[in-house]
């Protein structure tokens, strides 16, 4: 089978999607669709104006629609997030918002669970090689003497965003610098994109040594953006959030019919195997609670990748059980990007989280609904209900 196209079949698609702006556009690629044979009734209802989507999405021609659950009142104690709160879930896995629903209620049960935000930052990871290990040394000595002058670019591309740490990486010739970003309210990917892009074109212009540079890159997978990476257990991107409780053993015996003891054994071995099998963290389910409320809240589901590795901490105590979930690398925000999406942003406001000052209150939230998800699905476990709940909540009767 001959299967070369020439050079006129490769620039002009048999079919091009039509590209036209605003409604007109909008009702052109549903033509499109449809005059391919395929029926978009669903996606054709309710959609957004072109002008609130514009910035969010290319070539939009419809909406998909998730449904939403509410799981609380979730009892928090924060910093920021003070009170109990009922909390927005989009999924389409049944018995989800039911076992989330559950673990908060053994939270409120238990007093509240306390959390604490304990690092806020965005980075971004250049990379630079040199023409041998000398230049490289010296780089990383200038380096270390100009974060004065970094700092001064990264001002002129942002009000909102700030430089707070310059890390230096070397792999012999190779020189990582990971640069942390303050950025408000905001996720602040692109905010440190355009932030780091004007330090390294400062670094350009005044480095005396830069014809010793044989390649630069603006990102390198040192960034670990929207993938896992130990650098980024260690040193956070985003907020590093931790969510704490005691519950009583009478509690455990109600809600879960199980005992301190049971999950603590259950935690023991379940880390064990963990590790073994060579899984990034030792928690059991923190990506399900963080992508349902991703995508209720105008968040960026993509992140989830980073995201998701949550640190799983259960101890006996007199009267019970103590569990904590730490969040490393937890990316949300409150302004931009999603979160002006009409039902995103009233998913936020349920919560009290859209807008400015808002993001720390959001990640203390976020962090106490993967707590209440872990507790719930450790019971479910050990008393058996877990493939009983699916059966009963999760599956489409047809």
């Amino acid at each position: 089978m001959n299967s070369k196209m020439t050079e006129q079949e490769k620039e002009i698609p048999k079919k091009a999607i039509p590209r036209t702006d605003g409604e007109e556009g909008i009702f052109e690629r549903q033509k499109f669709v449809e005059d391919m044979g395929s029926d978009i009734e669903w996606l054709k209802k309710d959609l957004y104006p072109h002008e609130i989507v514009k910035g969010n999405i290319e070539n939009y021609f419809g909406t998909v629609k998730i449904p939403i659950g509410l799981a609380g009142p979730l009892l928090v104690h924060g910093d920021h997030a003070k009170g109990e709160f009922y909390i927005p879930l989009a999924t389409t896995e049944g018995s989800l918002v039911a076992s989330y629903n559950r673990g908060m209620a053994i939270i409120r049960m238990s007093g509240g669970c306390n959390v604490k935000v304990f690092e806020d930052g965005m980075h971004r990871a250049p990379m630079f090689r040199f023409i041998s290990l000398l230049e490289a040394e010296k780089f990383i000595e200038w380096l270390k003497n100009n974060k004065d002058s970094m700092e001064k670019a990264a001002t002129t591309t942002t009000k909102h965003g700030k430089l707070t740490n310059v890390d230096i990486y070397n792999l012999g010739r190779t020189v990582y610098v990971r640069f942390g970003f303050y950025t408000g309210d905001a996720a602040g990917q692109n905010m440190v994109n355009l932030a780091s892009y004007a330090i390294c074109k400062s670094i350009q212009n005044s480095y005396p040594n830069w014809s010793a540079v044989e390649s630069f890159y603006l990102s390198s997978k040192f960034c670990s953006d929207k993938k896992y990476s130990q650098i980024n257990i260690l040193k956070g991107r985003g907020k590093k959030v931790t969510a704490e409780v005691e519950i009583p053993s009478e509690v455990l015996n109600k809600m879960l019919r199980t005992t301190p003891e049971r999950i603590n054994s259950c935690f023991i071995e379940g880390t064990l195997s963990g590790i073994y099998s060579g899984t990034v963290s030792n928690g059991f389910h923190a990506a399900n609670g963080l992508t349902a409320m991703f995508i209720a809240c105008g968040q960026d589901p993509a992140n989830i990748a980073e995201c998701h590795s949550d640190i799983l901490d259960i101890r006996l105590t007199e009267k019970g059980l103590y569990i904590a979930i730490t969040l490393p690398s937890l990316i949300i925000g409150t302004v931009g990007g999603g979160t002006n999406l009409p039902t995103q942003r009233e998913c936020l406001n349920i919560l009290d989280c859209k807008g400015t000052g808002k993001s720390l209150k959001f990640a203390e939230i976020v962090a106490s609904v993967v707590l209440a998800g872990e507790i719930s699905l450790i019971g479910a476990i050990l008393s058996e209900e877990w493939i009983g709940a699916h059966e009963r909540l999760g599956r489409n009767k047809e």
